[in-house]
């Protein structure tokens, strides 16, 4: 009987009664969802939405954990981010390729001149490509409606308009290409009746000088499309 009020006894010993208390007390204390939430919400606010531009922003150790789950939800935006800049990274190289200053150079550079506009249909595609999976991955997201409001604002921003302002820009582009290449094909095919010498145009036909001024003026005013589209775009990224 000594026995069985000694093991009674042993039941309550201290450390038995923390090791129950524990597991409550981690309970009560895990839920961190409204921190995180509120501190991903703020980030997207004053790092993205308030800022003009476009801005995505490389998380830190801190604010990963401080976002918890909400770290992936980020990762949407920012793999569309660095998705979107390999898409449009040759662009530079492209316009580099396909400038021009005289009928001459749309003539003797025609080749460069096709490749580049096959080069803009690529980058079109591959940032379609890019915003099609951002889309997706958006669209699985469970936020709280708080959340969803400013985040929604953040990925428009970074994300969506991006997206669709290269995408209505590149064919104002390639438009100015597409007219260099009506120049050279009739420049070309009308080459006994044009004769060039610097940037000075002699033509002996009056209607082949009517339908080439005509094209001309086609190509200026592509041209001034694709300055004023190029502008837009730096606009939009810069925020002036």
């Amino acid at each position: 009987m000594i026995s069985e009020v000694h093991d009674m006894k042993s039941l309550f010993r201290p450390g038995l009664l923390l090791a129950v208390a524990l597991p409550l007390l981690l309970a009560g204390c895990g839920d961190k969802e409204p921190e995180q939430r509120t501190a991903f919400s703020q980030f997207l606010q004053t790092r993205i939405i308030d800022k003009p531009g476009v801005h995505v922003p490389k998380l830190t150790d801190e604010e990963k954990k401080a976002f918890g789950d909400y770290t992936s939800h980020y990762a949407v935006i920012s793999d569309f981010g660095s998705g979107m800049d390999t898409a449009v990274q040759p662009l530079a190289g492209l316009m580099q390729k396909g400038s021009f200053r005289s009928v001459s150079d749309v003539i003797e550079r025609r080749a460069d001149l096709a490749s580049v506009q096959k080069g803009l249909d690529e980058v079109g595609e591959k940032l379609t490509i890019e915003q099609g999976k951002a889309d997706a991955a958006h669209a699985k997201l469970k936020q709280p409606d708080d959340l969803k409001v400013v985040y929604d604002k953040a990925y428009d921003r970074t994300v969506s308009v991006p997206a669709n302002t290269f995408r209505e820009v590149l064919p104002q582009v390639k438009g100015t290409f597409a007219s260099s290449l009506k120049v050279a094909d009739y420049v070309t095919a009308h080459k006994s009746q044009i004769d060039i010498s610097g940037s000075a145009i002699t033509v002996k036909d009056p209607v082949v000088q009517t339908e080439l001024n005509k094209l001309l003026l086609e190509l200026n005013e592509q041209g001034k499309n694709a300055q004023q589209a190029q502008a837009r775009l730096q606009a939009l990224m810069t925020g002036r």
